[in-house]
């Protein structure tokens, strides 16, 4: 007899079965597109070099950065997801770099043109960005597509604390996030929180600190948390290169996650529990284990430990 997770059942409200759930059963895949947008931290208006951690390309598959325009793109992402991932629907995700870091109608032209690309199979909108680059008149261009789409605004909260967002350079205060989360107050927008754990300067009560502050907001539909990898073409693995600093295994990653899941308020889904790069890019931690195994070890720990989200969350 298969456990709980070879049936598909875990202990918290994975993104995978909120998709199933919402659209009757369908496959619902994220197809990424590249608008060839920029950062206000690597285009000199709030710096240089970006995000320490950061190399824009690996988080932007090959696909997307080889295909020239927004409908070649998404042809080639929607034929593999139907190809290789039996995808029935889409959601259309603008990733890369800051996609709301352009003039409302600038934006309005780009998201216009992704999503006439096959519409009638496209049931998302998904828009990457940072705290410092939305307002309410970008909401608001935002919550024009809510009349035919489900519209998710993805923001990267990184970490609550300045001193670690000074130290990775990212440009922006947990204040701003703080203000933009508010801008969404009683939106029709569904806001996805994204976090990176493991830097290494901060405790695990301080890594834990950041679930009750995402619990704050019940505009926080979704999250996505992330461990520290070092990549190639970052600062950060630059200075890792020249002197390593500690790093989650995966066990003790594995052991965060089972504190933490059951801190986090319980109707929020989890759309991701870890990031990967592409191999060629990741120089740290390396755990030996593709995507799927990864996942698979994570999720029979948390079935192991009976770990359930919510459950000491007050």
């Amino acid at each position: 007899m298969g456990t709980q997770v070879d049936l598909g059942i875990k202990g918290y409200k994975n993104y995978g079965t909120h998709l199933r759930e919402k659209y009757n059963g369908q496959r619902v895949f994220k197809t990424i597109v590249d608008g060839g947008f920029t950062c206000p931290n690597r285009d000199g208006s709030k710096g240089y070099g970006g995000c320490t951690y950061c190399n824009v390309d690996s988080f932007t598959p090959e696909i997307s950065r080889k295909m020239p325009t927004i409908r070649e793109q998404l042809e080639k992402g929607m034929e593999r997801g139907k190809n290789f991932y039996k995808a029935d629907k889409f959601i259309v995700y603008f990733q890369p770099n800051t996609n709301t870091y352009a003039p409302v109608h600038y934006l309005k032209m780009m998201y216009d043109e992704a999503l006439a690309v096959n519409p009638e199979d496209v049931v998302g909108f998904s828009v990457g960005t940072r705290p410092d680059c939305i307002d309410a008149e970008k909401v608001a261009l935002l919550e024009s597509y809510t009349d035919r789409y489900d519209v998710d605004l993805e923001m990267g909260m990184e970490s609550i604390y300045d001193d670690t967002l000074n130290q990775i350079n990212r440009g922006c205060s947990h204040g701003e996030f703080v203000e933009a989360v508010k801008l969404l107050e009683n939106s029709k927008l569904d806001l996805c929180v994204h976090t990176i754990f493991g830097f290494p300067w901060e405790t695990k009560e301080m890594m834990l600190g950041y679930i009750h502050e995402i619990n704050r907001f019940p505009q926080i539909k979704f999250v996505k948390f992330h461990h520290l990898h070092i990549v190639e073409g970052s600062i950060m693995g630059a200075k890792y290169k020249k002197e390593p600093f500690k790093l989650f295994t995966l066990e003790e990653y594995t052991d965060l996650l089972c504190e933490l899941i059951p801190l986090l308020r319980p109707d929020i889904v989890i759309q991701r529990l870890f990031g990967i790069s592409d191999w060629d890019l990741l120089i740290a931690p390396n755990w030996g284990l593709n995507k799927s195994s990864i996942q698979t070890y994570i999720d029979k720990e948390i079935e192991k430990r009976g770990v359930v989200q919510g459950s000491l969350y007050f």
